[in-house]
């Protein structure tokens, strides 16, 4: 791991910038102290002893820092005999990378931690079951050009890098990120954007990846740039992890040059309610003070969050981040997958027992993406008994039945 000297907000990227560009306009969001909490301060100084509480603020120490060998991992956790034969795969499998700071999240001592379940490898992910593919929702196939994916009328996907700051055990696109997980090239980039501009359906694009977060702020800026300046290009929206595993890297630059854009949307993918630290609150406040609406999306996992009072403490602790929860996804069928899904079942219970008990706007939808392309298909738990000549018997989440006279209703 490199120790380096720190590096303030506007030298972090300099290596990326030609000295030709201008610096990103005036700030609407005024600079703010980092924030460091007691736990990550303890793990820092336990850890790196010879680290500063700025490099630890830098979204790119941590970077240059994540834990990703065995021999790393085992400094900090005590490793059960399914990480420790998990971890010997080496690069044989999908790549493991952890930031210090959500390291600093982990229980040393207790593997069936859902944090720690949600990124350390464990020997079940070399269990392949039949349901299970490499591309599940068959994104390659709905790829007009490289990295773009067009499977909805008015909207696109733009897969802008391989990189992710921490790789998520149960990753949909782990075929991409296991290829390289390196920070990519963007020669693909051209082809991608001429293809947006060339259909004038597409309303809404959807940058995601990778990461689109751990791009240098001037790479970033430049994709959005030019996305903008496509006429009928009206919403762009950003779908990221950092929140969660690198709040470091929401800075008052990076939001403040992601707000020239408007109108942009953020999407972050939280877990589980350990993850509502200090650090992650000021992320997010930082976020929607530069004027960016923000959704949380959720995937369900076995032993993680597949609970009802797991998901109200996330979605309720969200909501109060500013983040409106937008999505709980069921588990993808990608290889190695099974140890985390759960049945259908258990996700329509969860929102049986959310809405009506939790502000509904703390309430997401629930979604299978359906396997070989068929796109988002929402579910409800029934809440409709039966027909009574006009009347319609209903019941509400208390399990109270109603009538509701349905005189408008066809066929009466």
């Amino acid at each position: 791991m490199n120790i380096s000297a720190p590096v303030s907000e506007n030298q972090a990227d300099e290596e990326y910038q030609d000295s030709s560009e201008k610096p990103p306009a005036p700030c609407s969001v005024k600079p703010q102290t980092a924030i460091i909490s007691d736990k990550s301060r303890r793990f820092l100084h336990t850890y790196f002893p010879q680290a500063t509480e700025a490099q630890w603020n830098d979204w790119r120490w941590q970077i240059r820092n994540r834990f990703r060998t065995k021999a790393e991992i085992e400094r900090v956790l005590h490793l059960s005999d399914s990480e420790t034969r998990a971890l010997e795969h080496g690069k044989k499998g999908f790549p493991v990378a952890i930031t210090p700071y959500y390291m600093s999240l982990l229980d040393p001592d207790d593997p069936n931690q859902p944090l720690r379940r949600c990124v350390i490898p464990v020997s079940e992910e070399y269990d392949i079951s039949p349901e299970e593919k490499v591309d599940p929702l068959s994104e390659d196939r709905d790829s007009p050009v490289k990295g773009l994916v067009h499977r909805y009328p008015n909207r696109v996907l733009f897969l802008s890098t391989d990189f992710c700051s921490t790789a998520c055990r149960y990753c949909t696109r782990s075929r991409l990120i296991g290829a390289t997980h390196h920070e990519c090239k963007h020669d693909y980039w051209d082809k991608a954007i001429q293809y947006i501009a060339e259909h004038e359906e597409v309303q809404d694009v959807v940058v995601s990846g990778g990461d689109p977060l751990t791009l240098p702020t001037e790479t970033l800026e430049k994709l959005l740039a030019r996305l903008r300046a496509i006429p009928h290009v009206s919403i762009i929206r950003l779908g990221t992890k950092t929140t969660a595993v690198l709040p470091q890297r929401i800075t008052t630059r990076l939001v403040n040059m992601v707000a020239k854009y408007h109108p942009v949307f953020v999407s972050i993918h939280a877990t589980h309610p350990d993850e509502l630290t200090p650090e992650m609150k000021a992320a997010c406040e930082r976020l929607a003070n530069a004027g960016m609406p923000i959704g949380s999306q959720t995937v369900l996992l076995k032993g993680v969050n597949d609970d009802p009072e797991t998901m109200r403490k996330l979605m309720m602790g969200l909501l109060s981040f500013r983040v409106k929860p937008y999505y709980i996804y069921q588990c993808d069928p990608v290889p190695g997958s099974r140890h985390f899904r759960t049945p259908v079942q258990t996700g329509l219970d969860i929102i049986k027992h959310l809405r009506g008990f939790i502000s509904g706007y703390a309430v997401p939808h629930y979604v299978i993406d359906a396997p070989n392309g068929g796109g988002k298909v929402p579910l409800l738990p029934n809440y409709v008994d039966g027909v009574d000549g006009e009347n319609l018997r209903l019941h509400n989440y208390a399990d109270k039945s109603y009538v509701y006279p349905d005189v408008f209703r066809e066929g009466i």
